[in-house]
C-alpha cells in the first residue's frame, strides 16, 4: 500500500518509495482502530483492580534482585539481605518516579502530535485513549510510591529543564523516539517482574497492568515513528538521530536516583562507581534496550552522531 507523504517530497527522502513498496508502512487508521478495540477489552482501573489495603509480605522483594542496580557487585555481596530488600524498595520508588516524569512528558507530546490532525479520526481517538491510560498509570505509580513508604525521587533540575526544552522543540519523529525510549526498557523489566513470585503482590499487579496497556502504546509509537522516518525531510531525520541519542544519555543517567543509596545507608559515591563498573548492570540495561535499538537501527535512527551518543549512554554496545 502506498502512503501519501506527510511532509516531504520524493526528492527530499529518496528512501520512501522503496520502503512503501516493501509494505513497511501500515494504514494509520486501521492500526488505530485495532488499538481502540484492544483498549475496550484490556483496560484496567488500578483503583479497583489492585488491593491497596493489603499489607506487604515480609521477605518479598519490591523489584527482582537481578534488576537492582548493585546486584552482583562487591558491595552487594557485603550487604545483608535486609539492606538489599530495602534498596529494591527504594529503587522501585525511583523507577516509579521516573515513570511518572516520562508519562507527563509523553502526554504533552501526544497532545502536540494530534493538534493539527483530523480530530474525528481513529488516530486521534486512540491518542486520547492513550492519554487516559497514562493518567491512570501516573496515579497508580504515585499511589504505589506512597504505599511503599519510600520517598519520591525526582530527576535532577537540569534534566527536568532539558525535558521542558524537548517538549517545546521536539519534532514528531523525535517525540515518538523519546516515547519508545521511556517505555520499552521499563516494559522489558516489568515483563520480568509481574510473573515473579518473589516480588510483592502489589508490585506485580502494578507491573501487570502497565505491561498490558503499554503494549498498545508501543505499537502506536512504533507505527507512527516508522511512518515519520520515511516521510520526514532529511534535516528532521538527522535531528531525530541526535536528539534521540541525547535522550538516551539523559535516560541512562536518570534511571536510578543516586539518593537511593544514601537512603539505605550506603556510600553514594562508592555505590555509583560500582554500578558504573558492573558488567551485570551493563548487560541488563543493554538487553532491556536491545529490542528498541534494533528497531531504531532498522528504520534509520541509529546513524552518525546519534549512534555515538547511544553508545556513550551505555544502552548500545560499542
Amino acid at each position: 500500500m502506498t502512503i501519501t507523504p506527510d511532509t516531504a517530497t520524493t526528492e527530499e527522502n529518496p528512501n520512501r518509495p522503496l520502503r512503501d513498496a516493501l509494505g513497511l508502512l501500515k494504514d494509520r487508521e486501521r492500526v488505530a482502530e485495532r488499538l481502540l478495540e484492544s483498549s475496550k477489552k484490556h483496560s484496567f482501573d488500578p483503583e479497583t483492580e489492585l488491593d491497596w489495603d493489603a499489607e506487604f509480605e515480609e521477605g518479598k522483594w519490591f523489584w527482582p534482585p537481578e534488576l537492582v542496580s548493585l546486584y552482583d557487585t562487591p558491595l552487594w555481596k557485603r550487604m545483608p539481605e535486609e539492606q538489599r530488600l530495602d534498596l529494591a524498595r527504594h529503587e522501585a520508588a525511583s523507577l516509579a518516579s521516573l515513570g511518572i516524569w516520562f508519562e507527563v512528558i509523553l502526554m504533552q507530546l501526544l497532545v502536540r502530535h494530534i493538534y493539527d490532525k483530523p480530530l474525528t479520526s481513529s488516530h486521534v481517538r486512540y491518542a486520547l485513549t492513550e492519554i487516559e491510560d497514562e493518567c491512570r498509570h501516573s496515579k497508580m505509580f504515585a499511589r504505589m510510591i506512597t504505599k511503599s513508604g519510600a520517598p519520591t525521587y525526582p530527576v535532577s533540575r537540569i534534566h527536568h529543564n532539558l525535558a521542558r526544552l524537548l517538549k517545546t522543540v521536539s519534532t514528531t519523529p523525535g517525540s515518538f523516539t523519546a516515547t519508545l525510549l521511556g517505555e520499552e526498557i521499563l516494559d522489558w523489566m516489568q515483563r520480568l517482574t509481574f510473573p515473579d513470585e518473589r516480588v510483592q503482590p502489589l508490585i506485580r499487579g502494578v507491573t501487570r497492568i502497565h505491561v498490558v496497556e503499554e503494549a498498545r502504546h508501543v505499537r502506536y509509537a512504533r507505527e507512527e515513528l516508522r511512518r515519520q522516518m520515511v516521510n520526514c525531510p532529511r534535516w528532521e531525520a538527522e535531528f531525530t538521530r541526535i536528539s534521540s541519542g541525547e535522550a538516551a544519555r539523559v535516560f541512562s543517567i536518570s534511571f536510578i536516583n543516586p539518593e537511593v543509596y544514601t537512603n539505605v545507608g550506603l556510600d553514594k559515591r562508592e555505590a555509583m562507581a560500582q554500578v558504573k563498573a558492573s558488567g551485570h548492570r551493563r548487560d541488563v540495561m543493554q538487553t532491556g534496550a536491545r529490542r528498541l535499538t534494533d528497531f531504531l537501527d532498522e528504520i534509520g535512527v541509529m546513524r552518525g552522531i546519534g549512534r555515538k551518543l547511544w553508545v556513550s549512554s551505555g544502552l548500545l554496545p560499542r
